[in-house]
């Protein structure tokens, strides 16, 4: 069949389908032809189950508020039942898992098709998406510059059209990095806002959430409304919003206060194209009402960095360390990347002491945020103190060049998950050379509904371009 025109997005294409302007049997074949057609220039999907999808459309799909809505699924510790799990690494290739992640359940139960799985970094533990695994997955603005990560495979393969939405997942970056890289909206939850059941993480657990990248704020709301509902027995959790983030964005917030933060006292440089891109966010937001403030910003990356990784080093080094004795044998040389074997053999003596400091530096880190938020409702901020790069910049084979550029592109993201607070990322602006620049906006725990609604003003007052 010809491609649909017009790319809807999941809210308007499940309207569509509702109203019986398309079955939802056209929507899932116009995606699988525009991954047929696109991916083999991208690499953003690593795994397909197409001929499963469309039997499960044919069988009839759950009367959901999603109903033949196409969807693509990190390949990150989020299991799609018959298709491999690799975490981006050798040593995980033919993990096949037999059941769906509980998130993935739910996307089904809300009518959505899932088609396949998209590329992501070895362990998710780099801000580009070039594992050695699959190879590298292309920015679809600019092939031969990094569609971000770790989530790069689900931005490129929204970015470029070939589903409206995809699960995405941000441990220190990873659904706002790849958002600005690809000119996409990317909301990074509150901790503990969306299950990662059946697969708990005590350490990282604390600092990477599951959520979405999407083209339109509508689209994150209704799958965070989705996806969120409190899973009994959960210990981390957040409260319930008053009502439906979906409701929300079409509900302008009440005058807002806006710290408004560019540089680091202490930390990387951020491009001046990038500066400008915040400042005239800034503009925009007074000239809807709200007043912004200059503030200093209230974290060292570099400290924040150091105090903290061994939340998610040990984590990942607990993960490898279960897998080889599921394998029953040693780690063999070319079961992981240099760069990841540089962090396993680290984190894998590393006193349990450190990671009691880790725990008590998070809470430390998230006292020194949250006073911030007694005198501003929302901070703004730079996504990324670059623009985006080109690809191998952030080569996982040279350890060094990851050590010399991977902080630089966390610098303004990773310490809302140190501290568990929601962050989302705006496709407000492009540089010069016309590739987009996202803007980020923080809000204090709980509190997404209220940058939910900025959000959708933003977008409403300042479309952006939604797809390539």
């Amino acid at each position: 069949m010809a491609e649909l025109p017009g790319l809807p997005d999941a809210t308007a294409l499940a309207e569509l389908i509702r109203n019986g302007e398309i079955s939802p049997r056209e929507a899932v074949e116009d995606a699988i032809a525009r991954i047929e057609k696109h991916n083999p220039t991208l690499n953003a999907v690593i795994a397909t189950r197409f001929e499963e999808a469309l039997a499960e459309v044919d069988a009839g799909l759950p009367d959901g508020p999603l109903r033949g809505v196409p969807v693509l699924v990190k390949d990150l510790r989020m299991d799609v039942a018959g298709l491999p799990s690799t975490r981006g690494s050798r040593l995980f290739a033919d993990h096949v898992p037999d059941r769906d992640s509980e998130l993935v359940a739910r996307y089904k139960r809300a009518g959505m098709v899932v088609l396949g799985t998209t590329n992501s970094p070895e362990f998710g533990l780099n801000a580009s998406t070039e594992p050695q695994l699959h190879g590298p997955t292309r920015n679809p603005r600019d092939h031969t510059r990094s569609p971000g990560g770790s989530s790069g495979g689900s931005a490129a393969a929204v970015a470029a059209g070939l589903v409206p939405v995809a699960h995405a997942s941000d441990g220190g970056g990873s659904i706002r990095i790849p958002a600005s890289m690809n000119g996409l909206f990317g909301l990074k939850p509150s901790r503990g806002r969306v299950t990662p059941a059946p697969a708990p993480s005590t350490l990282s657990g604390p600092s990477s959430v599951h959520h979405a990248l999407t083209t339109t704020v509508r689209d994150s709301a209704l799958l965070l409304d989705v996806g969120s509902a409190r899973l009994a027995g959960t210990v981390i959790g957040v409260p319930a919003p008053a009502e439906p983030f979906a409701a929300l964005v079409s509900q302008p917030p009440r005058p807002l206060r806006i710290g408004l933060t560019t540089g680091f006292a202490d930390g990387p440089e951020t491009d001046p194209e990038v500066v400008a891109a915040v400042e005239d966010a800034a503009h925009l937001c007074e000239s809807l009402g709200h007043t912004v403030v200059a503030v200093e910003a209230p974290w060292a990356p570099g400290a924040v960095a150091a105090e903290t990784a061994p939340l998610m080093g040990v984590a990942f080094t607990t993960a490898v360390q279960d897998r080889l004795a599921e394998l029953g044998r040693d780690l063999r040389e070319d079961d992981l990347e240099p760069f990841t074997r540089v962090l396993f053999d680290h984190y894998g003596c590393l006193p349990a002491t450190e990671l009691s400091r880790a725990l008590s530096a998070a809470q430390r880190i998230g006292w020194q945020v949250g006073a911030v938020f007694d005198q501003y409702d929302v901070l703004l901020t730079p996504t990324l103190a670059r623009r985006v790069p080109p690809l191998g910049l952030l080569d996982t084979t040279r350890p060094e060049s990851i050590y010399e550029h991977a902080s630089v592109f966390s610098a303004w993201t990773s310490v809302f998950n140190t501290t568990g607070m929601p962050a989302m990322s705006v496709p407000l602006s492009a540089d010069s050379e016309g590739l987009p620049i996202g803007v980020q906006f923080a809000a204090d725990l709980g509190q997404e509904g209220l940058l939910l609604a900025l959000a959708g003003q933003l977008e409403a007052a300042a479309p952006w371009t939604r797809t390539v």
